[in-house]
């Protein structure tokens, strides 16, 4: 049988020895075996540092993404080939595309937040320009570099596919190459994932590496730059975190633990509703989907105890409807967990749990399978008790496979107090039709959960479910969670990356960050900035227009046009009579029209639309008489890879005759590059 084979420092590493076997979850048989033995596991991370860092922080975020994007595509073209290595780990087709079809979804996601949400540059500038003088000559502000080290990944056996994408996602896009280290049970399927990415040439020597097999001395050689994520049991979370040199050199170390996360049966979720059918099938889906086997699993089921029975029977009822075996089988709705290591895991659990309860379906011993030997594979059945929620067992014991417990409660005051005995869990659920039970719930558990889920008839049609990260909301948990965070949109990537405060005067801070800021020089032209292309422009080009003076007359015209009749523009005695306006004033919007009709050069050229409005604000009131005059200045340029537009974001300060500024805004708008005007005129 193969040896599965490590990428690292450039090329395909094989152990010199036998390794030690991987098993089919559902047969029993060999599928390959693992060893690490001879990794150099000091040269891996300095290849990752020297060629991998350096060939990504040269890349924009743009450019990042765009690479993400053309990896999930390959992947997907490759999509037949995983779900059927998939099956091997025990997984049904449904749970196979959840892993790979989730897995490639996150690259997609973070491809797109890439392009939407971070500039088309290297450096990510967090927050607005802090003032720092009374003068304006020195400011600071916050800006975000990638960390110089490696992405160091440890995960777990239950998403072999998902896993290591979606660390491997934000870490990339953050200018962080990465090292896969899966867990071995299923690192046969991990380990096909990198290879297809490797050999599809997408992404630039090391970026991405792969160790198939232990870990080694890989943790003595990390640095103040490296990070780890790690995704497995608390037990080994709290091995890991107490590294010496993870200790000593504060590396950045996240963990995504094992967690008894709940789902709660609100009190007015009576059988026969349709939130009490929602909160019986979302626990039946959390047992069955990869046989249990996921870190967000329903792990404790709360219910009002006077529909505790009811919540059995119905669970029951569909359990009975399950059936369990080959997944190569089209009938099949359970497959085999991905060990008999982990059938036993599961059946000392059980028994922890039972003991301080009551097994109401299923048999740990025992359980009947379609086209599959019981005994060779790792079977076993759904299991459901019911606790007692005054013992710790069932809020202390994890059963890590289809195993949940029904607990009943008095009030929700006594849910949330036993909510949070769990110690912090990854991800909860609220079924409810009521918004101020869901209001008091969820504030009352929020503090032990890292995601929460309100379900009801409202939202199930479009909900994606209890058991479900998404890359744009954190995917962690508090306490026995891990105390880590993942994902979460931008926030992800920004893990990867060093923030710092950086406290310079203006045209530095500009030099610095790529964008124009208050108080930086302005560059004045005969050239108006609106007949530059994208490629002409540069950050600062600026154009002063005005005055123009604003007059009763104005501000009547253009409220009886807009029917925009305030009192503040029409009725004398009332403005006065305000604390505010002290008198009647022009409209802001007529100001801002004025402003346009200041700035604006009328005739087509490189400005093809304005898009937008950011961070609007009325400063001073416009009075009859007033001057208003527009600086204009050009404050970001986004260009769109090799799109024939791009962004540009102006600055504009509307100001009066004593230089009091009036309004402050961005203007957003999409200027034609000059390569574009060309292939026009061709």
């Amino acid at each position: 049988m193969s040896l599965l084979r490590s990428y690292v420092s450039g090329g395909w590493h094989t152990a010199p020895d036998d390794g030690r076997p991987l098993h089919d979850a559902v047969t029993g048989e060999e599928v390959a075996r693992i060893s690490s033995a001879g990794v150099d596991f000091a040269a891996a991370l300095d290849h990752g540092r020297r060629t991998g860092g350096p060939a990504l922080r040269e890349l924009t975020f743009h450019q990042r993404a765009g690479l993400l994007k053309a990896v999930a595509g390959h992947l997907r073209e490759h999509r037949e080939e995983l779900y059927a290595l998939s099956a091997r780990t025990g997984a049904t087709l449904g749970d196979s595309k959840f892993d790979v079809d989730g897995g490639i979804g996150v690259l997609l996601a973070y491809a797109s937040k890439g392009r939407r949400e971070l500039p088309n540059d290297t450096v990510y500038v967090d927050g607005a320009v802090e003032p720092l003088s009374r003068g304006g000559t020195f400011v600071g502000q916050h800006v975000c570099t990638p960390l110089r080290g490696v992405a160091v990944q440890v995960n777990a056996f239950n998403f072999p596919v998902w896993g290591p994408l979606e660390k491997l996602a934000p870490a990339f896009l953050g200018g962080m190459p990465t090292l896969v280290k899966p867990a071995s049970p299923t690192a046969f399927l991990t380990a096909r994932l990198v290879e297809l990415i490797i050999d599809s040439g997408l992404l630039p020597e090391g970026t991405l590496q792969l160790v198939a097999g232990g870990i080694g001395d890989l943790f003595d050689h990390l640095t103040e730059q490296d990070t780890v994520s790690f995704t497995g049991s608390a037990a080994t979370a709290a091995t890991l975190r107490t590294h010496p040199v993870i200790v000593a050199r504060a590396v950045r170390f996240t963990a995504e633990a094992d967690s008894l996360n709940l789902s709660i049966l609100g009190p007015d979720a009576a059988p026969g509703t349709p939130e009490f059918d929602l909160y019986v099938k979302g626990i039946v889906a959390e047992m069955t989907v990869k046989a249990g086997q996921k870190c967000t699993a329903i792990r404790r089921a709360f219910a009002p105890e006077q529909h505790v029975d009811a919540v059995v029977e119905a669970v029951s009822e569909r359990l009975a409807r399950t059936t369990v075996g080959n997944p190569a089988n089209p009938d099949v709705r359970m497959g085999a967990l991905a060990s008999l290591d982990q059938r036993e895991e599961v059946r000392r659990s059980v028994k922890a749990l039972a003991d301080a309860g009551r097994i109401v379906f299923g048999d740990p011993q025992k359980v009947d399978v379609v086209d599959a030997d019981a005994q060779r594979g790792a079977f076993v059945s759904p299991i459901l008790l019911v606790g007692d929620p005054g013992r710790a067992e069932p809020h202390e014991v994890e059963a890590f496979g289809p195993v949940s417990t029904v607990l009943p409660y008095t009030s929700v005051e006594q849910v949330v107090e036993l909510a949070a005995r769990g110690q912090g869990s990854l991800a909860g659920s609220i079924v409810t039709a009521d918004p101020e039970v869901a209001r008091e719930i969820v504030l009352g558990v929020a503090p032990w959960h890292g995601r929460l889920l309100v379900l009801n008839s409202r939202d199930a049609k479009e909900s994606t479910g209890h058991g479900s990260p998404l890359p744009a909301l954190v995917h962690g948990g508090p306490g026995r969670a891990g105390g880590g965070e993942e994902m979460g949109g931008i926030r992800g990537v920004l893990h990867h990356m060093q923030r710092t405060a950086v406290q310079a005067d203006p045209d530095s801070l500009a030099a610095i960050t790529g964008r124009w800021v208050t108080g930086a020089q302005r560059r004045s032209a005969d050239v108006h900035p609106f007949r530059k292309y994208l490629e002409e422009l540069r950050p600062g080009d600026s154009i002063v227009a005005g005055p123009r003076a604003v007059t009763q007359e104005d501000v009547e015209h253009f409220a009886e046009f807009t029917g925009d009749t305030f009192y503040a523009h029409m009725d004398q005695r009332a403005a006065e009579a305000s604390p505010i306006f002290g008198g009647r004033v022009a409209h802001g919007y007529l100001t801002l029209a004025f402003a346009a009709g200041l700035f604006v050069d009328p005739d087509p050229g490189p400005v093809l639309a304005n898009y937008g409005l950011d961070n609007l604000r009325y400063l001073t009131p416009v009075r009859f008489g007033d001057e208003i005059t527009v600086t204009l200045t050009c404050k970001q340029i986004t260009p769109h890879g090799s799109a024939p537009q791009g962004d540009v974001r102006w600055d504009v300060d509307v100001t009066r005759q004593d230089g009091e500024s009036v309004a402050r805004y961005e203007l957003l708008t999409l200027v034609a590059t000059k390569s574009a005007q060309k292939e026009a005129a061709q």
